[in-house]
């Protein structure tokens, strides 16, 4: 846990300390209004709930929307094969910088799950991966398009599956 927390302060940029700096200091606006009128208990409540919504959801939900915008990114997967002799998954794809921004660094994660005839198992099943690695990719530019290799091992599931990409970049 508190490697997770080094990484994630490590990792925040000018943008972020701007947010967090904001959302707190709206946090402590909205609590001194709520003590400025608590004669008027409604009021008074509507404000302190407020100021501690926008303590704790707004920097959530503010920080995965920008993070989205600012270091935006396709993943695709263009060809898997599974090995006959080996208990491994080849998968080949490509990751698009489709941001402002040149990345430094971006983390290639696939995912296999489980595969059913029902799509809200599906959706539940995608929560819960048999098998994930990741890659790491460095250094690419801005409308630079990147062609990756990975393999998945060891990978022994005999039945239906699914494999997704995803790419956390910064």
């Amino acid at each position: 846990m508190q490697s997770k927390l080094t990484t994630f302060v490590e990792d925040l940029i000018f943008y972020d300390y701007i947010l967090f700096g904001s959302a707190f200091i709206l946090f402590i606006l909205f609590i001194t209004l709520g003590l400025i009128l608590r004669k008027k208990i409604a009021l008074a409540i509507f404000f302190i709930l407020l100021g501690f919504g926008i303590l704790f959801a707004t920097p959530t939900y503010v920080y995965t929307m920008m993070h989205e915008y600012l270091f935006k990114n396709t993943t695709t997967l263009t060809q898997q094969k599974r090995l006959e002799y080996t208990d491994a998954i080849v998968l080949k794809g490509s990751i698009s910088n489709e941001s402002k921004f040149n990345f430094n660094a971006c983390t290639v994660t696939a995912s296999v799950h489980k595969k059913s005839k029902n799509k809200y198992r599906n959706y539940i099943l995608k929560f819960k991966p048999i098998k994930k690695m990741s890659i790491l990719e460095t250094n690419i530019l801005r409308g630079e398009t990147r062609h990756f290799k990975m393999i998945v091992e060891p990978f022994n599931y005999s039945r239906d599956y699914n494999i997704t990409l995803g790419a956390f970049c910064k």
